[in-house]
């Protein structure tokens, strides 16, 4: 009897911690980055006339650290992002970030860019921003996006 209650017990406590970390995974705060190459976001931000928001980062850098623990994260700003840009994070010093990098002439990590949907800078800042700033800078971009 006294083994078949610590087995429930056992069996409870895996079944609220799985279930418990679904649901923390099933949260869409912050922002959402997509998912694929630099030219299927273009794509993407095309088809949706959207603009872009870029992160260009190296993985060393601390500034770009603390950007995806403080900034990314909260929920204003993803709910800001989200809505208005295809959001796309790239490491300046791999894979497509090479290119982009060097196409955007960047200098310090890490670089943030609001761009058309064609790909042309409309907004550039080095270096890391509060959540409120942030939001700011993503306004902005809307706002040159306009004309």
């Amino acid at each position: 009897m006294k083994k078949m209650i610590l087995n429930f017990v056992f069996l409870f406590a895996i079944f609220s911690i799985s279930f418990a970390q679904n649901l923390s995974n099933s949260t869409t705060e912050g922002v959402q980055f997509f998912d694929g190459t630099w030219q299927e976001a273009l794509l993407l931000a095309q088809k949706e006339n959207k603009p872009i928001f870029l992160d260009v980062y190296a993985v060393w850098c601390g500034p770009c650290k603390a950007l995806k623990k403080n900034t990314f994260p909260d929920p204003d700003v993803g709910e800001y992002y989200n809505e208005h840009f295809i959001n796309v994070t790239l490491d300046g010093e791999k894979g497509d970030g090479v290119n982009v990098a060097g196409e955007l002439k960047v200098q310090a990590y890490p670089s943030l860019f609001i761009l058309d949907s064609s790909g042309n800078p409309l907004v550039y800042y080095p270096g890391y921003l509060s959540p409120t700033e942030f939001l700011e800078l993503g306004k902005v971009g809307i706002e040159k996006n306009k004309y």
